[in-house]
């Protein structure tokens, strides 16, 4: 019988649909032995390397996480309650798309205004997270240092606000995975030597017009690179497998060795097994077009 294909239900920046044939190919050995019982993701962000986990191995227990806590309650609301959840979508859309251009414009402030209402219930909070996403500037999510989320409106001619058969399959895939919500060290006490974990933090900008978007109020600076960074030693001591995205410095300064006296350093215990992969991803270095282009990334490894 022919998988049913999920893809993620939101747009996301630095979303990794491109880097998954790079990162199939760098997988643990243990994995494609079946003697990784666990997956866990505590960076879930729009979960294309989950879904493609999902579809392609099996895995006793699959964990996900994220501290943007509207995005976790969608994930919820979609293994929950997806049919509800479809009901809503479809009202938008159907009161979105006949409009014309002005009055597409004024619906979306009217919604982006009802977003930033705290008192929203979590379904209709998912809905309109999906609408604004869907119908907003880039398909960006980006708040303000107040939480709100002030991504402007897109012009686009037929947005898919509504992807009933994708949504339904992503819940039937979500049935037997735990969503957690918080900071990423959450994690800790499920990580075990039978556990492959899978971080895509928010990357560590490449220079200071690259780092436009921000994921919830407090921005993952260098501190929280290097806390991070301890926190992954930590699960390499247990055991686990690990694999971590991030920029590569070296895009832009050649002398940059951030990352190599992170995780490379002798003087961490460890760090000999420790494997720093430059891999090449379609990226923008800047919010200038001039600057998109092939760059490399880093892939952070620990077999």
């Amino acid at each position: 019988m022919e998988k049913t294909k999920i893809k993620p239900f939101v747009k996301w920046a630095g979303g990794k649909g491109q880097l998954i044939p790079i990162i199939s190919n760098h997988l643990p050995i243990e994995l494609e032995e079946n003697k990784i019982k666990k997956y866990i993701e505590p960076f879930i962000g729009g979960g294309a390397v989950l879904f493609y986990f999902l579809q392609n191995y099996h895995f006793e227990e699959v964990i996900i996480n994220d501290l943007n806590e509207d995005l976790i309650n969608l994930y919820r609301t979609i293994k929950n309650d997806v049919n509800k959840l479809i009901d809503e979508l479809r009202k938008l859309s159907d009161e979105y798309l006949p409009l014309d251009e002005e009055s597409r414009k004024i619906y979306y402030y009217l919604i982006r205004e009802k977003y930033n209402n705290n008192s929203l219930d979590m379904l209709r909070k998912s809905a309109y997270f999906i609408f604004l996403n869907k119908t907003c500037f880039n398909g960006l999510y980006r708040v303000n240092k107040k939480g709100e989320f002030n991504v402007p409106h897109g012009k686009y001619k037929n947005p898919l606000i509504l992807d009933e058969n994708n949504l339904i399959s992503v819940s039937r895939a979500l049935q037997n995975v735990q969503i957690l919500s918080g900071d990423f060290e959450i994690i800790e006490s499920y990580v075990d030597e039978n556990t492959f974990v899978y971080f895509d933090p928010p990357y560590r900008p490449l220079n200071t017009t690259s780092s436009f978007t921000s994921y919830q109020k407090n921005d993952f600076d260098d501190d929280e690179q290097r806390r991070l960074a301890e926190f992954y030693h930590r699960l390499n001591d247990k055991g686990a497998k690990l694999m971590l995205s991030n920029s590569d410095p070296k895009n832009t300064d050649e002398n940059d060795e951030f990352f190599e006296l992170l995780y490379k350093s002798s003087e961490i215990k460890g760090s000999e097994n420790i494997n720093i992969i430059r891999v090449e991803a379609s990226r923008s270095i800047n919010s200038n077009g001039n600057g998109r282009g092939k760059i490399k990334e880093l892939l952070i490894l620990n077999y």
